[in-house]
């Protein structure tokens, strides 16, 4: 028999009192409609290719930090961290809530925290299947450790990690950053492969934000060297090389070596031409696209891509929608626009496109307006006209 393979997938998130988000929003995963087309961008019936629009200043950006805030919070030390604020100015309360539900299989897992900074941590709980399996009040001192049997870590010596709080709690610099008990838990004890803590810790460290722009040829010499020996391997270059011929862009590329004994890549023409600072804004984009996600998506789980066809036309982010939806299918990939040219159920479909409100709520088309929508709804002309106008 084959074993069925399990992935996690974020099911829903839910976030008040950060930035300027000072009421409750959540992006819930699991609310699809019945539609039969586009159906590329769902799967297991999850949504994994989402699309947000919003005015600007609605906090598009500040949703993405937001979203991946558990991966700092697992996973970058504290010291790394800036200590900025992340409350929202006009809340009478003083910590940003944070809520994390994922299914792994038929389990699903509910993470929830609350930080009064972002190098501070006020509370913390992990419920799997309804069981509160722990949770640590650090304003009060208050811990409940005792369902850990319910996860198999009911050996784990809570004591030392209790002990190691006391011990940041005598210095006054290392208040701020305590060690969030999830961490220390999949750290300290050894839990079976299977384990939904393991399949967690893989999903959160594969979570990343990512603001696409023309950066690259701005980047030191010591970060294009990077990716530049990445491109040494000739599978790698004709792996980018391919992606852009897919993007629309036909070119052939060399990477050469220089007497500094650096590495440059050119386009190759009768002469070869430097590629960094001869491709067009909208090439470079693409790079940095390529460079900074197509490397790594195959350990991401959820990549957030902020503004993410901001420096090409829009047949180009089309072409990047196509690709990574054909390439990766159970990646979470959300994405924010201005392009309302991509607002179609030939690309995507009513209940993947969003809108971020001023005031704060995210909507998917389909709930925005009375009409049943169908695929043959022009769903750009309708977005023009004013019928989701309410929830801009």
């Amino acid at each position: 028999m084959f074993e069925r393979m399990v992935y996690y997938m974020l099911k829903k998130f839910v976030l008040s009192n950060f930035k300027n988000f000072r009421d409750e929003i959540k992006i819930d995963f699991e609310d699809i409609a019945g539609y039969q087309f586009s159906t590329d961008c769902i799967s297991g019936n999850i949504i994994t290719k989402m699309l947000i629009y919003g005015k600007n200043a609605t906090g598009k950006t500040n949703l993405g930090r937001a979203l991946v805030d558990i991966a700092f919070l697992m996973i970058v030390e504290p010291v790394y961290i800036e200590n900025s604020m992340i409350l929202n100015a006009d809340s009478s309360e003083d910590y940003a809530k944070f809520s994390y539900t994922f299914g792994f299989g038929d389990d699903e897992i509910i993470y929830q925290y609350t930080r009064f900074s972002n190098r501070e941590l006020r509370d913390e709980e992990l419920i799997i299947n309804g069981i509160s399996v722990f949770k640590c009040d650090f304003l009060s001192g208050k811990y409940d450790f005792n369902n850990l049997k319910y996860i198999d870590a009911e050996t784990a010596n809570v004591e030392r990690y209790l002990q190691s709080l006391e011990v940041e709690e005598t210095v006054e610099e290392n208040r701020k950053d305590r060690l969030p008990f999830l961490k220390w838990l999949i750290g300290n004890v050894a839990l079976k492969n299977d384990s939904v803590l393991n399949g967690l810790i893989n999903y959160i460290r594969g979570m990343m934000m990512i603001t696409i722009g023309n950066g690259m040829s701005y980047r030191s010499r010591r970060m294009n060297d990077g990716f530049f020996e990445y491109l040494e391997d000739s599978e790698n270059l004709n792996d980018l090389e391919e992606f852009f011929n897919d993007m629309g862009i036909e070119c052939k590329l060399v990477l050469k070596k220089l007497p500094d004994d650096h590495n440059e890549l050119y386009f190759a023409h009768e002469k070869l031409i430097p590629f960094l600072s001869n491709a067009s804004s909208g090439t470079l984009a693409l790079l940095n696209l390529y460079r900074r996600i197509i490397v790594r998506v195959k350990e991401a789980s959820l990549v957030y891509l902020d503004e993410f066809d901001a420096f090409y036309h829009y047949e180009m982010a089309q072409n990047v929608i196509q690709f990574l939806k054909k390439k990766y299918p159970r990646c979470q990939i959300i994405m924010t626009s201005h392009n309302t040219n991509l607002m179609t159920n030939r690309l995507m479909r009513p209940d993947c496109l969003f809108i971020l409100s001023s005031s704060g709520t995210l909507t998917s088309l389909c709930n925005a307006t009375q009409r049943e929508l169908r695929e043959g709804h022009n769903l750009e002309k309708m977005y023009i006209s004013g019928e989701f106008e309410k929830y801009e």
